[in-house]
């Protein structure tokens, strides 16, 4: 029996080196009354394994391409409004929420409506961020850097986040109060200890952190290295 037609197209062109170039799984599988003039089950099998893991490493190869664009630098919106109006759009177009002083909530669905009104935000510095669940990465997070009145972050289930990113946060130490990082894969233990920095922070959310081996100790080392800050982590 044929292998199916939909999952035939699924897989991506593969080099035969002969003269027609390029052939595709569907050249590799036969009809059942002669496979065994072909190939063997085992090299069917090996043959289908090799392709699949390369249409996987090819679309992750497209998806780390698209978040590493998106996490551009937003310049241009820096030099024209400052940096708390690019923190802010960088956020919203990212799917996040952001907090102006004295003002409420802007939600990622009000971004059109923010630009808009961007004059009425040009002397307000941002002081709460929550960019839970986004794509951002060690690049992007220089949108954030630049937000000296920044009081809150949360970070949490940021899928990109990882320890390298919390090497950087160090110029947010003068104003940074409360930080979530819970539920990012990517951060462990080293990155952890490079929060050293951020003496002024008052509360630390250090939960569900998979790549943390020892989440109990790490707690305790981290309230050692942070004394004044509330951190939460294993309950």
């Amino acid at each position: 029996m044929a292998a199916p037609t939909a999952f035939l197209r699924l897989v991506s062109p593969k080099w035969n080196g002969g003269r027609r170039g390029f052939r595709d799984l569907s050249g590799v599988v036969t009809p059942e009354g002669n496979w065994r003039k072909r190939r063997t089950v085992l090299q069917f099998l090996s043959d289908h394994f090799y392709d699949v893991e390369f249409l996987r490493e090819y679309l992750l190869r497209k998806q780390m391409q698209k978040v590493h664009l998106e996490n551009g630098s937003y310049t241009r919106v820096q030099d024209i409004h400052g940096p708390d109006i690019a923190g802010a759009y960088f956020i919203l177009k990212h799917g996040g929420a952001v907090k102006f002083r004295d003002m409420e909530w802007i939600r990622s669905d009000e971004w059109r409506s923010f630009i808009a009104g961007v004059s009425k935000f040009q002397a307000v510095p941002v002081e709460a961020v929550d960019a839970s669940g986004c794509a951002i990465n060690y690049h992007g997070l220089d949108n954030l850097l630049s937000l000296k009145e920044l009081q809150s972050l949360s970070l949490q289930r940021c899928p990109h986040v990882d320890d390298w990113c919390l090497s950087r946060l160090y110029p947010l130490a003068g104003s940074l109060q409360e930080l979530s990082l819970a539920g990012c894969p990517r951060i462990s233990e080293r990155g952890l200890a490079c929060l050293h920095h951020l003496q002024n922070l008052r509360r630390l959310d250090i939960s569900d952190l998979p790549a943390v081996d020892f989440p109990g100790l790490t707690q305790i080392l981290v309230e050692e290295m942070l004394p004044n800050c509330e951190v939460k982590g294993t309950d």
